[in-house]
């Protein structure tokens, strides 16, 4: 087309005119292609940066703390039966990956990679790789159905993502039963999961939202932020099944209803209302702190966790006892 329109220019153009016209025609086909939102790559390797609830990310959630999970009766049950030891004693729990929900909220490192359309030269996947017992995911772009809810569930679900301008929105359906937090809230086959994914520079956003039908009575939404290192090496995590702890073959460790003794610790070593600690709908809110209770008995300094998470210092209030490096009074 180029080529008619030097050759064989209006009527009554000048050869001046002719070539202004051509120099610019020519600039134009040079110049680069419009930004789409599929030039937002993601690609590389990130470290999840934890000042974003870091005790219940690294160390874990104290056992019976369901505060801020919109849980109903039956996720309050499983939580309040759990034994700590059952990852230990049941070693089939020793090697299970996280689920694809949680494990963008772990503490694993992410490394992620973009597949591109040799043909195309667009972006038709990501995959996505954690160290946590080699937890790896595939994020098609590239259109396709999610598959039949007969089709086989795994750790990591199946995943597709569409963009919305820069940000990139992922649904997962497809995962296995696992857990919502570390201290036995449970998580359902039936439940989804929706991921927001944001780059600024550095620094990755991901807004998770996870609704669960089964144990779940609102969605949970929760944040986490990543910081680009690029001179990361994520390697294999080798896990290999053991008796950690003796106990007779087929021990399921759990407490029976109303016989676990732990569930009002979390209350007391934070001076909380037990019934917060409880979780449901209600807590996630900032209007529930104004029905709160206060307890008659608080305890008077800081004595568990009392540490900057990401710092791995001591940051003791004023007055605190000494601590040692797990934010344990000495």
């Amino acid at each position: 087309m180029m080529a008619r329109i030097m050759t064989s220019p209006p009527l009554g153009t000048s050869p001046s005119s002719r070539f202004v016209v051509a120099l610019a025609l020519l600039g134009l086909s040079l110049a680069p292609a419009p930004s789409w939102a599929q030039d937002v790559n993601f690609s590389g390797s990130w470290v999840p940066i934890f000042h974003e609830d870091g005790p219940e990310r690294l160390p874990g959630p104290e056992l019976a703390d369901y505060a801020g999970m919109p849980i109903n009766e039956a996720a309050r049950m499983r939580g309040d039966s759990y034994d700590a030891d059952r990852i230990s004693i049941v070693m089939e729990y020793q090697c299970r990956q996280h689920g694809g929900d949680y494990s963008m909220r772990g503490l694993s490192n992410l490394r992620i990679l973009r597949e591109i359309d040799p043909l195309t030269q667009r972006a038709v996947a990501f995959h996505t790789r954690m160290g946590f017992h080699d937890m790896e995911r595939t994020i098609y772009l590239d259109g396709r159905p999610h598959p039949s809810p007969n089709a086989a569930y795994t750790w990591q679900g199946f995943s597709t993502g569409v963009w919305n301008g820069n940000m990139l929105m992922i649904t997962t359906t497809h995962l296995k039963p696992n857990y919502l937090r570390r201290n036995g809230l449970p998580a359902s086959d039936q439940r989804t999961f929706t991921e927001y994914w944001v780059r600024h520079g550095e620094y990755l956003t991901v807004v998770t939202i996870i609704n669960d039908p089964v144990f779940m009575t609102e969605r949970l939404v929760r944040s986490q932020s990543w910081y680009l290192d690029p001179g990361q090496q994520i390697g294999f995590n080798a896990c290999e099944y053991a008796a950690e702890v003796p106990a007779p073959e087929g021990t399921v460790p759990h407490h029976l209803p109303g016989e676990n003794p732990h569930l009002r610790e979390y209350a007391e070593w934070y001076g909380l209302p037990f019934e917060a600690t409880r979780g449901g709908a209600e807590t996630m809110y900032p209007e529930y702190r104004l029905q709160m209770t206060v307890p008659t008995e608080r305890p008077e300094v800081c004595t568990r966790f009392c540490t900057c998470m990401n710092e791995g210092t001591r940051c003791p209030l004023e007055g605190d006892p000494p601590l040692d490096e797990f934010g344990l009074t000495t």
